[in-house]
């Protein structure tokens, strides 16, 4: 008989005392298939404890085990000879120069910040810290990619106000400024909202530790806050749909962060790394001690055994189920070499943190569990990391997509003569306008290495002793891959590296967080998979290879999905800070170039959205080898010193892209005089977002200069204006159109709208 009928086999574990029978149910809540669950039972030779499919239901969950994305990551290109470090670890590691390495990783807490915006996004800022420190690496900046329903909406205002606050409390408190990011709103975002963290550290290269649980005999140890209930289960809820009752019944999935311990266990993890006295360390984040546990024992070839009794615990009467899958903030399990145990918890005791002893390295490849004594759970260490079984679906693409992505949007494209309304109205939509009411609430020059801060194309931190810098940036827009999955992921790319040369910076490599929905669905499968392959033709094509990252699928809500998003982190080198470039035009009197051609293409932009509540059309083209052409003549330009100014095209087009640079922070506007001689319809032209284009301002006498750069490169470059006074306002003339607006009406409409949406009630859970 079956322990779905209430008994065991003879090879069976004993049977803990008041641990549930497994029944189909229990497998099934557990979120295992039957064929997984066979599978389950085909790998221990016998049925599983309650305690052992919990370990199975978090180590074979999506989130851990990546069982729906594993054969598609395998596409993307990882090596360089600049890559330390790529996939497997913590974080990625590049070498950055000067003996310098950055550790850097993306990740997602997306339905924890469903249901408890303020916690589920304080402790995916407090999570990716620990992947960080735990390489070694001391955090220097983090970034965030924030994606939500329209603002109009008092939930949305609700969800996003916490998730903000949750974001800057945890990174103030610890002392990591937030360099820069990217916030999006959309109905195609409005059950799940998207909470991506990136974090950037720094270390010497000879510094890197990983997280492997090396040498036999060796002792596992506890260290940093107690282990409590909350975040029980939570891989397993990350990796299934959200309905509209999730927020009371998910809540106790949602972990609770305490940025202050956080501030300690980094400190205390650094001079443990530094002490000499571990061989490995990694966060107890998602599946907590099994998944830390079975990865180090995993990656090391051995085995661990735990005793789950000594585990420091918050709450009485905790079952070994529940310990091993709590998901706790600010715990690290630790490998002390044998012996010098004693040397780790006077490091500890020196900053308040606690550290037990609670297991050791095995030879035997099991990953076995004690309770008083007693073995609750045994099972073989490899095929909880390795042996997850993967899935290649059927992909299919929505016929509905289909038809929005071939709907005739001429009728858009008629408006002519004066367009000024329309560009305040693009220029105030939450999408386009100032972010300045999320980033006032970071700290953004905390530690003093912040050398371009939010708002910008990118964020800059130098590297102290040094002339060297990093710039780091995220971005994707879900409309664009929705239409067209892997054009949009080309994209997100492109623009990552166009947001990094504008700074100065050379686009070195990639972190990417993947969210999707439900990939059981053959069009959400389609979605991954061609968002996969786009991502893998840009990274090859920018020489960007992808070092780690996250992925988040089942991001829907009563079976609605969100936009597919492949979030990119993209990291650059800056050789020498004093060529760091500005997005804001600086001096009156340079000329305006603009890089790149604009083009007839109005698909899936910010002006559909705003004028005609439209998503539709095609996304712009995208070629590889031009925006690549188009990268390395920008950074010469920088280079030589020809450049004053240096800004993307992107959401709301040419015209607010121009006035994004006329406008700057707010402080010193500066006014704009441009003609175009376009034959193209004018709304394409000002409002349309054809990609490949930068807009560049430089001193008049070195325009010649950065046109011959271009024309080296085979870029398109062409001077289109000027940079006029603050008092002359924004003009720009087409031959059916023009816009005149004055510089304080631009100003209201960027800089106040999303404070004054904000401003409207909220509702919460």
């Amino acid at each position: 008989m079956s322990t779905a009928e209430g008994t065991v086999t003879e090879d069976s574990l004993p049977p803990r005392a008041g641990d549930p029978l497994i029944t189909p149910e229990v497998v099934a809540d557990h979120g295992l298939s039957p064929d997984e669950y066979e599978r389950v039972r085909s790998v221990m030779g016998r049925e599983p404890t309650f305690t052992e499919l919990g370990v199975f239901s978090a180590m074979w969950s999506e989130h851990c085990g990546y069982k729906n994305s594993k054969r598609l990551l395998r596409l993307l290109p990882t090596e360089a000879p600049w890559v330390i470090q790529g996939p497997g670890e913590n974080a990625g590691v590049i070498d950055v120069g000067d003996g310098y390495a950055l550790a850097f990783k993306i990740e997602s807490h997306n339905h924890p910040s469903a249901v408890e915006p303020y916690q589920g996004a304080a402790t995916g800022v407090g999570g990716i810290l620990r992947d960080i420190f735990t390489m070694g690496a001391r955090p220097v900046a983090v970034l965030d990619s924030l994606r939500f329903g329209d603002l109009d909406s008092g939930r949305v205002r609700y969800l996003f106000s916490g998730v903000v606050s949750g974001v800057g409390d945890y990174g103030n408190c610890v002392g990591i400024p937030n360099i820069g990011g990217e916030v999006a709103f959309d109905r195609g975002y409005e059950g799940n909202p998207i909470v991506n963290a990136m974090c950037l550290g720094l270390m010497k290269r000879e510094e890197l530790i990983t997280a492997s649980a090396s040498g036999v005999g060796n002792t596992l140890m506890a260290v940093g806050a107690r282990t409590g209930r909350d975040g029980i289960h939570g891989a397993t809820f990350a990796s299934e749909e959200l309905s509209e009752d999730s927020d009371e019944s998910s809540r106790p999935q949602v972990q609770v962060g305490d940025p202050f311990t956080e501030k300690l266990l980094l400190e205390a993890s650094l001079e443990l790394i530094a002490s000499g006295v571990i061989t490995g360390i990694q966060d107890m984040g998602a599946a907590g001690i099994t998944s830390s546990a079975s990865e180090m024992a995993g990656r090391a070839g051995t085995g661990v055994e735990l005793e789950m009794a000594s585990v420091p615990v918050r709450e009485e009467g905790m079952t070994p189920y529940e310990i091993l899958l709590s998901e706790s903030q600010e715990r690290m399990l630790v490998v002390a070499e044998k012996g010098r145990e004693g040397e780790v918890r006077r490091i500890l005791e020196k900053w308040e943190l606690e550290a037990a002893e609670i297991g050791r390295v095995t030879d035997d490849g099991r990953f076995r569990i004690l309770e008083n004594g007693v073995t609750v759970a045994d099972i073989p260490a490899l095929p909880l990391t390795e042996g997850c079984p993967t899935y290649e679906r059927e992909g299919v693409e929505s016929e509905d997509i289909k038809a929005w992505r071939a709907m005739d949007l001429s009728e858009h494209l008629i408006p002519e003569g004066d367009l000024t309304k329309s560009f305040l109205l693009l220029l105030g939509s939450p999408n386009v306008a100032s972010k300045r009411w999320i980033y006032q609430q970071y700290d953004t020059t905390v530690r003093t290495s912040t050398a371009v801060r939010p708002g910008g194309d990118a964020g800059v931190i130098r590297i102290r002793g040094t002339k060297r810098a990093i710039a780091a940036t995220t971005d994707c827009n879900g409309r664009f891959v929705y239409l067209e999955p892997r054009t949009g992921a080309m994209i997100a790319a492109a623009e990552a590296a166009r947001n990094l040369v504008c700074v100065g910076a050379l686009p070195t490599a990639i972190t990417n967080n993947l969210n999707f929905g439900n990939p059981e669905k053959p069009y959400i499968y389609y979605q991954l998979r061609e968002a996969v392959l786009g991502l893998a033709s840009a990274c090859e094509a920018f020489e960007t290879p992808v070092t780690g990252g996250n992925v988040s699928l089942y991001n829907e809500t009563d079976g609605r999905a969100i936009y597919p998003t492949p979030v990119i982190g993209m990291v650059g080198v800056i050789e020498d800070v004093a060529t760091i470039t500005r997005q804001a035009f600086q001096h009156e009197g340079d000329d305006i170039v603009l890089l790149g051609a604009n083009t007839d293409e109005i698909g899936g932009s910010e002006y559909l959205y705003v004028t005609a509540d439209l998503v539709a059309g095609p996304p712009p083209a995208v070629d590889l080898g031009a925006e690549r052409a188009l990268q390395q003549s920008v950074l010469k330009m920088i280079r030589e010193r020809l450049l004053s100014s240096a800004h993307d095209c992107s959401e709301g087009g040419l015209a607010c892209a121009l006035a994004e640079a006329a406008l700057g922070d707010g402080e010193r506007p500066l006014g704009v005089s441009v003609s175009l001689d376009d034959d193209l319809r004018p709304v394409a032209c000002l409002f349309g977002e054809a990609q490949g284009r930068i807009v560049v301002s430089c001193p008049p006498d070195k325009t010649a200069d950065v046109l011959r750069i271009a024309s080296l490169h085979e870029v398109p470059a062409r001077k289109i204006g000027s940079v006029a006074g603050p008092d002359d306002g924004f003009d720009i003339r087409l031959r059916a159109a023009s816009i005149s607006a004055p510089l304080d009406a631009m100003a209201k409409a960027y800089f106040d709208s999303i404070a004054d949406l904000m401003d409207s009630p909220s509702t919460g859970a």
